[in-house]
């Protein structure tokens, strides 16, 4: 059970004038956050409230013309302490860690994270694993709501995991927070009621259902949507995608990209139409683009919230309206390969909190 006396949040002790700056701020944030549908749990408005973000984003790179510029709390003046204060809090995903010019972890959108825990379900007293750290704000909303030891995230990248750990304890929280593979879990820190992922992949890990109580709630990015999955037991989950769409980069591993299809003579409204595109980075690479299309457009321009995807021992397939209907396509099995599926926005791989 989360500790509810803690409703002000250890973080916010501080004080000062940049705490007090921070509240006005993550204030404005919440109630943005509000206007747009999202926190309509109470539960998770208060840890919204009591998790100070700019703990979590000492600094961020802003993208420039040729590059990034890095906004960061100890700038030398006040007025780019002001600008780096004044983004944490904008409803803005903030890549935090870019190598070799590209961002390969960020803190996400704070509307879009909100969305997504609560879509999550939870219930006091359940075991939730994230896979994908990020800055560790995620985790700490998490164990805000359900207390610390009920909370597991998982990261690849190590530095990354080690900032995290430093930057939840500042905020008095202290999930596990373990380095490893995230396509593979966490087994020793499970069975999981729920598991939460923000990085894109292209096909879900058997390893994740394993993993998971009979019931247990899947919620993970694929293609550029989102995806809730119902777990029946260990080799058995299906679910529907939520219509939200999503832009996350992959899960990191030592795994190949999946084929692409290749677009050849698509007529000009499949190549500009959002919808349809989700299809195509949905099935990959194998089906011939010009049939899909034509099934895509008989079927209606069907929008992301009529798909869904099955998982049934070693196949899993994604459909269209109907998990048995005539509109299937088969998905890699095995090992998850990740996929960019859009610019580093709402998550960075391998997680984006």
């Amino acid at each position: 059970m989360r500790d509810e006396s803690d409703t002000e949040g250890v973080g916010w002790q501080e004080g000062g004038e940049l705490a007090a700056r921070a509240r006005v701020l993550a204030g404005a944030l919440v109630r943005r956050i509000e206007a747009e549908g999202a926190l309509t749990d109470p539960a998770w408005r208060a840890a919204f409230e009591a998790v100070p973000r700019h703990l979590f984003v000492p600094y961020y790179h802003v993208p420039r013309v040729g590059g990034y510029e890095r906004r960061r709390r100890d700038a030398p003046d006040p007025l780019g302490r002001e600008m780096w204060l004044t983004g944490v809090y904008e409803d803005e995903p903030l890549a935090t860690l870019v190598r070799d010019g590209e961002p390969v972890s960020s803190s996400s959108q704070p509307s879009l994270m909100a969305m997504m825990l609560e879509e999550l379900r939870v219930e006091d007293g359940m075991d939730v694993l994230e896979i994908g750290t990020g800055t560790g704000w995620n985790a700490a909303l998490l164990a805000h709501r359900l207390g610390d030891e009920h909370v597991t995230t998982v990261d690849l990248d190590p530095e990354i995991t080690e900032e995290a750990r430093k930057r939840l304890a500042a905020a008095g929280r202290r999930p596990a927070v373990v380095t490893g593979d995230g396509a593979r879990g966490c087994p020793e820190r499970g069975p999981y009621d729920r598991i939460i992922a923000t990085c894109a992949l292209d096909t879900v890990p058997p390893e994740w259902l394993a993993q998971c109580r009979p019931g247990a709630r899947v919620l993970t990015p694929m293609a550029t949507g989102l995806l809730a999955l119902r777990v029946t037991d260990a080799e058995h989950a299906e679910g529907r995608f939520l219509e939200t769409p999503a832009y996350f980069v992959p899960l990191r591993g030592d795994v190949p990209p999946r084929p692409r299809i290749d677009p050849g003579d698509l007529p000009r409204e499949a190549l500009r139409t959002e919808s349809f595109g989700f299809l195509l980075s949905l099935i990959g690479g194998g089906p011939d683009p010009a049939a899909t299309y034509e099934a895509w457009r008989r079927a209606g321009r069907p929008d992301r919230a009529r798909y869904g995807v099955t998982v049934r021992g070693g196949e899993q397939w994604a459909w269209l309206d109907d998990p048995e209907g005539p509109n299937r396509w088969p998905l890699t099995t095995g090992r998850p390969r990740g996929r960019a599926a859009g610019p580093a926005g709402p998550g960075v791989s391998p997680g984006a909190g």
